[in-house]
């Protein structure tokens, strides 16, 4: 058996660390940034809503309800979703379309965050919310790049899927649930 042959069986012993530390590496960048600049809170734009805490909530609600998207498409191509034994082919593409909306739906959200409010401790809530917008980008880069590398681990892109939607899922508590909870605007 040659060398090849028994590498190429084998996960990459690297992978993993390259996807941690790609992903730690964009995380701790975007952290940094928005630590060092502290923003003056005004917005830039606030595509047409009534104010920019408005266009976050609004964005990252909308890129909550394309992560249900994203984990019930992931289910059913992986064959675990109950009932469904072969998923459609177009799910496949529901897939990426879903993902990709709701990746641009948060540049945004993101832009605003650490370029107008600037990285936040004042509260607990802050701070979780300050450190999953960073962690977001860091798990998407590594999930990403994780679809590209041959030889990792299977549970790689499904673990780093499903963390990415966990962290929307903190990101949306953490702000537009909270936003709209204080403004009345539930059921908008």
């Amino acid at each position: 058996m040659s060398t090849d042959t028994q590498t190429a069986g084998r996960p990459s012993q690297w992978g993993l660390a390259v996807l941690g530390a790609v992903g730690l590496a964009v995380a701790a960048a975007l952290a940094a940034y928005a630590e060092i600049h502290p923003g003056d809170g005004a917005a830039l734009t606030t595509l047409g809503f009534a104010s920019m805490l408005d266009m976050k909530a609004w964005l990252t609600t909308a890129a909550a309800a394309l992560v249900v998207v994203q984990v019930l498409s992931a289910l059913a191509m992986w064959g675990r979703l109950p009932g469904v034994t072969d998923a459609p082919p177009w799910v496949s593409s529901l897939h990426r379309w879903s993902g990709t909306v709701a990746f641009l739906l948060t540049l945004p959200v993101a832009f605003h965050c650490v370029w107008s409010l600037g990285f936040e401790d004042e509260s607990t809530r802050v701070l979780v919310h300050s450190v999953a917008g960073c962690v977001l980008y860091g798990v998407f880069a590594a999930k990403m790049l994780a679809l590209r590398l041959r030889g990792l681990p299977s549970f790689t892109v499904p673990l780093l899927g499903g963390l990415l939607a966990a962290v929307v899922v903190i990101l949306w508590f953490s702000s537009a649930l909270w936003f709209f909870s204080q403004s009345g605007e539930v059921g908008y």
